[in-house]
């Protein structure tokens, strides 16, 4: 398979978890499931070099679990990629299903088709005995001649040991009317009428079908993540790229990568990686570690790599100290983007290989 179609296939983020989506050139659009980014209309989107973009859910479907996003970026440096034709499928062919599972890493699995219409729910899906798993939703099912035939879907339950998709043409339903979408805003497709519905409706104005509830309701942040976010703004980061989960964030402040995370549902970690210990002459480093005074955080080292960390019980959170649990955090980025050029310079350390240095 062409590896500049891979290129095509980005992680979305957000407050609730991650997922898969790719995009579609002809139409300048990333493709994803609705339920990936159900309650959001904002997300990141993440490119195999973990680069972040801002995008905007500006049409679903629910019924077809389909999303389309508006990304702020230029994409013309990727490839075209094309659809199948409805019927394209035969049990016994080759697919490749594309994406990040459980958030980690891109990853491909490859597998036969076991049905091309495979009825679920009322619905007719493409099962395959590749593996897919939670993360992999959203991202795009490919045939042996680089085209789109499904979008990921991981949701289905009792399914243990296949691998599901929604049909090319469930998709080809929801591009059709994405032609002159105004993409500042979110708007549904009324699955009866294929109506476009920008305002917030109970019912299509066009044909009076029934709307999901809620369906236009974004999903408040809780009070700590609010505070965290402040945080993470006042270190220059746009909290919705940072986003990376549940009370979860990660994003590079320079060249360090930085991520705050509560653990346990006790304590407050903020961390950065930020390099890796020389192979020859580590006593300097260790003694430099050892001898100087990095309160309020902590030096560690786990294998070859340096951490820069800060922890606290979510108990001494209190509103006599946020302010200064606020500075903390924020200073912790800022020493972490100095430490890892000072520990390359003075000791010869090696830059983490989560650093990035076209920002540093």
């Amino acid at each position: 398979m062409d590896q500049n179609i891979y290129k095509l296939v980005y992680k979305v983020t957000h407050a609730g978890g991650s997922g898969s989506c790719f995009y579609l050139k002809a139409y300048d659009l990333f493709v994803t499931n609705y339920h990936v980014v159900s309650g959001f209309h904002s997300v990141a989107l993440h490119d195999n070099d973990r680069r972040p973009y801002l995008a905007r859910v500006v049409l679903v479907n629910p019924s077809l679990d389909i999303a389309l996003l508006a990304a702020e970026g230029d994409f013309s440096h990727l490839p075209d990629l094309g659809l199948a034709s409805d019927d394209s499928l035969e049990i016994g062919g080759k697919v490749s299903v594309a994406g990040y599972p459980y958030g980690m890493p891109f990853t491909v699995t490859e597998g036969s088709v076991s049905s091309p219409k495979q009825l679920v729910d009322g619905k007719y899906y493409i099962q395959t005995d590749a593996a897919v798993n939670p993360g992999n939703s959203g991202g795009p099912i490919f045939n042996e001649r680089n085209e789109v035939v499904g979008v990921t879907v991981s949701k289905l339950s009792n399914a243990d040991n296949m691998g599901f998709g929604i049909r090319v043409e469930a998709l080809r339903k929801l591009l059709d009317s994405a032609g002159g979408i105004d993409r500042s805003c979110f708007q549904v497709q009324c699955d009866s009428c294929d109506e476009l519905i920008a305002g917030e409706e109970d019912y299509c104005p066009s044909c009076g079908e029934k709307l999901p509830e809620g369906i236009f309701a974004e999903r408040e942040p809780s009070p700590f993540a609010i505070f965290c976010e402040q945080a993470i703004g006042e270190m220059g980061v746009n909290p919705v790229l940072a986003r990376d989960g549940y009370d979860s964030w990660t994003f590079h402040k320079g060249s360090s990568e930085i991520r705050i995370f509560v653990y346990d549902n006790t304590y407050l970690f903020a961390v950065s990686p930020i390099n890796l210990l020389p192979k020859k002459e580590v006593e300097p480093v260790l003694d430099y570690m050892l001898s100087e005074n990095f309160s309020p955080y902590k030096m560690g080292i786990e294998g070859r790599q340096i951490y820069l960390a800060y922890r606290l019980h979510l108990s001494d959170l209190t509103d006599s100290s946020e302010d200064e649990i606020r500075r903390n955090l924020v200073n912790l980025a800022l020493r972490a983007d100095e430490m890892d050029n000072l520990m390359v310079d003075r000791f010869g350390c090696e830059f983490s290989e989560y650093s990035r240095q076209d920002n540093g």
